[in-house]
């Protein structure tokens, strides 16, 4: 799209994110919350509404909701109510959800992000908790869908902000700020593949400097960061292009297409009161005391936000060190471990930014599946530090190894190898003299002035040795002799 016509318009984008709670059960019932399991196999005759069944609350559900208001700085409602949330799909076993509408868990709040333009705090407009729906299958190759309830039940928070992000990058930005700060607080493992946390969002376009909202279209089925990004970015378009052409917006939901990068209609947007919301009847008004709520204060991590105003303060890193290192907790705790071990905090973090992550990358792994410890990595570049072996044997070849043997001793491997540099003073300079011996003429152009020669002296060394040698010593014996 021309950006002439892009400039004319700005985009009014909410998000919706479903978190996933990480308890042994769902919300209402004890069945388990496990994700992978067999379909239909962790269900209950309360999961299934069976006439009778009463459901009750999961209070550590109640407090990982707290935890994520209380990390966005919201407002926790010490007196709450659920309500029901009526409508009819295939995989919603009561034929209404147990949600909050009137007095949402957390009230108003704050996430801060950074972009190319600079940082900003997206303001939040509740977090309410509810329980996750089943999930229905629709085979290609089959006449009829199916539905798995084993999700159904599933303890949710759902963040919505307010209608505050203009661009698709502050979307994507706030969604993996989001994710970081759900593992560090340990309420969710933020796996948008797996469904564990998902984001709806809410997209209207309107003529630039105007103040009134355009129709409201909402985008589902977005399974990664980047098609977060590149769905709103599609939906703005899709919108402004309607628009430019005379045709009225539709306020519908729509699904994501990853394959194309377009969306389909879904069906039309529904209206607050198509839901008819009530409180539930089956479920008692719930009282969040003041010393529970100082307890759960008190037991609240360090975000990561926190840990890269640490991290500068402490070392000097830049932003994108800090934001490498506190990527996962995984990784922040991999890096910290490390230090135990390696006395210079930039060493440690280079080893991690490149040999590792190159590693873990080119494996498709995460720091979490690396089998080798800190420990082992602080005896590597120990290793390296006290001139025993070159960075290029010890990130090349000593490390591979390594990999492949994680309970093993890098020296040891190294020694196995032949890669431990030769530091023997004296088995160096009988090397040294006979080069140079065998060399005459090279040894008087380099006494007449020709110095770049040195190279030449070194790299015939390296043959001898297969590179391994002390070069700092190898220097101060060639000075020595040719000089």
């Amino acid at each position: 799209m021309d950006q002439e016509i892009r400039d004319k318009y700005q985009a009014v984008i909410g998000l919706e994110v479903h978190i996933q709670l990480l308890t042994r059960s769902k919300l209402f019932a004890g069945d388990s919350n496990r994700f992978g399991d067999e379909p239909n196999t962790n269900v209950s005759i309360i999961t299934l509404a069976h006439p009778g069944t009463l459901p009750k609350l999961n209070k550590r559900a109640l407090e990982l909701a707290i935890k994520m208001g209380l990390a966005c700085h919201s407002t926790i409602s010490q007196h709450m109510i659920f309500d029901r949330k009526n409508y009819f799909y295939p995989d919603l076993p009561k034929g209404y959800q147990l949600t909050q509408d009137s007095t949402p868990i957390c009230v108003g709040g704050k996430i801060g992000i950074a972009t190319h333009i600079g940082e900003r705090e997206i303001e939040l407009n509740r977090i309410h908790l509810e329980e996750d729906a089943g999930k229905s299958f629709h085979p290609h190759d089959a006449s009829e869908s199916l539905v798995d309830f084993n999700r159904a039940g599933t303890p949710l928070i759902e963040l919505v902000t307010e209608p505050t992000l203009h661009q698709p990058e502050e979307a994507y930005q706030l969604l993996a700020e989001i994710r970081k700060m759900v593992r560090f607080l340990e309420i969710c493992d933020g796996n948008m593949e797996q469904g564990s946390l998902r984001c709806d969002a809410n997209v209207s376009v309107r003529p630039a400097g105007s103040m009134e909202l355009g129709p409201k279209v909402e985008i589902k089925n977005m399974n990664s960061l980047r098609n977060v990004r590149r769905a709103i970015s599609q939906e703005i378009e899709r919108q402004i292009s309607l628009v430019e052409s005379g045709h009225a917006i539709a306020s519908e939901t729509r699904s994501f297409q990853e394959k194309t990068g377009g969306s389909v209609a879904m069906r039309t947007k529904e209206e607050l009161n198509d839901y008819r919301y009530f409180p539930d009847p089956d479920l008692s008004p719930v009282e969040i005391s003041d010393h529970w709520l100082q307890q759960i204060k008190e037991s609240m991590p360090k975000l990561p936000h926190q840990l890269k105003t640490e991290l500068q303060k402490d070392f000097g890193f830049s932003a994108d060190d800090v934001e490498f290192l506190t990527e996962s907790p995984e990784m922040y705790e991999y890096y910290t471990q490390t230090l135990e071990f390696v006395k210079d905090p930039v060493t440690a973090l280079n080893w991690l930014k490149g040999p590792i992550r190159s590693y873990t990358k080119d494996a498709n792994l995460t720091i979490a599946d690396l089998l080798l410890s800190p420990m082992q990595v602080g005896e590597l570049i120990a290793l390296v530090e006290e001139g025993a072996i070159s960075f290029s044997q010890a990130a090349q070849k000593l490390l591979p190894e390594l990999l492949q043997q994680p309970h093993s001793k890098p020296r040891d491997i190294a020694a196995s190898l032949g890669l431990l540099q030769i530091r023997d003073e004296n088995i160096l300079e009988e090397t040294v003299v006979e080069i140079l011996k065998a060399f005459p003429d090279k040894v008087e152009s380099f006494k007449n002035g020709k110095k770049g020669l040195l190279g030449f002296f070194m790299g015939q060394l390296m043959q001898r040795t297969d590179g391994n040698v002390d070069p700092k010593l190898a220097n101060e014996l060639f000075s020595k002799y040719l000089n």
